[in-house]
């Protein structure tokens, strides 16, 4: 059963964060340190590098050889079918696009199990589900956040791939001659189109490959691979390196929320209706999708408890630095973040005396 003293634990361990929030709102709300250029550039440190050496020591510090396989598969099928949900009502929405699968996948799916999820599952289902939840953490650094990036690269390079019409002339297929019909004109244009789709592909791949997370959760692998089979430990001098600047990186993806809360007009910068519907996509439907994910697998007892409670965390500070790293709606997870660990604890709480009933 959890104490009051576990509770202030976990209160301990998300003050600070918004301390270091609301410094940043301050810091250009009203005394103009950074301008504009300079907060873009935080950001960019902090998705270009603090992100990818925070990956490299989640994943590389967690045991791949000994995984609870149910809850992984649990947790992979909740993902699932979040995807498939936001993908039909984006069909279903006269502008329903890539976007709203992005926002609403990290919305729903990405829990903030770093900075809450550890102290507030280690509090109530003990040390043993602190180490499970650390293999979830290490999956979401491994699929889902890589998963998120490919997804906004796409987004990206479908938006601003026009092409030329030397590119035109290129695609063109020689020796063909102009056809009048609708059907045989479409059939023409087919081509280019296909070739077209395989530029974009390539573009994706070619910045998926460049990008610093990648190359973090690759290293990570190996490095976790050969740590827990043969007890290789890193040199003290790169551990402590890593360690200094990837523990600043969840401290400055705060200051990055601050400061981007600082450029908007509101705090609820998305707005009322939107901020609602973040929530409920968060602390609603991904417990109910996990709770189906769960009972799918045959989790049951303990385990089942822990995989709803742990899917009612808050959102993830990682997919607001992509968001605003691609401009594909900051302001929905900003706010995300900021509302959802406010009532994270009493929600997660909830759940768990639910769960016990």
């Amino acid at each position: 059963m959890i104490s009051l003293r576990d509770v202030y634990h976990v209160v301990a361990a998300t003050i600070p964060l918004y301390v270091v929030m609301i410094l940043a709102y301050i810091s250009v709300r009203w005394g103009k340190l950074f301008s504009p250029e300079q907060c873009s550039g935080i950001n960019k440190f902090v998705a270009k590098f603090s992100i990818p050496l925070l990956s490299f020591q989640v994943i590389s510090g967690s045991n791949l050889y000994k995984v609870n396989l149910k809850l992984l598969l649990a947790d992979f099928i909740q993902k699932f079918l979040a995807v498939f949900l936001l993908a039909i009502l984006s069909k279903l929405k006269p502008k329903g696009n890539l976007t709203w699968i992005i926002t609403g996948l990290s919305v729903s799916t990405l829990p903030n199990t770093l900075i809450l999820g550890i102290p507030l599952i280690k509090a109530i289902f003990g040390d043993a589900a602190a180490e499970l939840l650390a293999q979830l953490i290490a999956l979401q650094s491994l699929v889902w956040y890589n998963l998120l990036l490919l997804l906004f690269e796409l987004h990206a390079t479908k938006e601003s791939y026009v092409m030329s019409p030397s590119e035109v002339a290129e695609l063109e297929v020689p020796g063909e001659p102009e056809l009048e019909e609708d059907g045989e004109e479409e059939a023409t244009d087919r081509p280019p189109r296909k070739k077209t789709i395989m530029v974009i592909l390539l573009t994706v791949g070619r910045e998926l490959i460049i990008n610093p997370n990648t190359h973090a959760t690759l290293a990570g692998i190996i490095w976790s691979s050969i740590h827990f089979r043969w007890g290789v430990d890193l040199p003290k001098i790169v551990e402590q390196s890593i360690s200094i600047l990837s523990d600043g990186g969840l401290g400055m993806a705060m200051f990055s929320i601050g400061v981007f809360m600082a450029s908007q007009d509101s705090i609820i910068a998305c707005g009322t209706k939107k901020a609602i519907l973040a929530m409920a996509l968060k602390f609603v439907l991904g417990p109910v999708l996990m709770a189906i994910s769960s009972i799918v697998v045959g989790l049951k007892g303990k385990l089942f408890r822990l995989a709803i409670v742990q899917a009612a965390l808050p959102q993830g500070i990682v997919p607001f630095v992509f968001a605003k790293e691609y401009n594909i709606h900051p302001t929905i997870l900003s706010t995300g973040v900021i509302f959802g660990m406010l009532i994270a604890i009493p929600i997660a709480l909830a759940y768990y005396f639910l769960l016990e009933i």
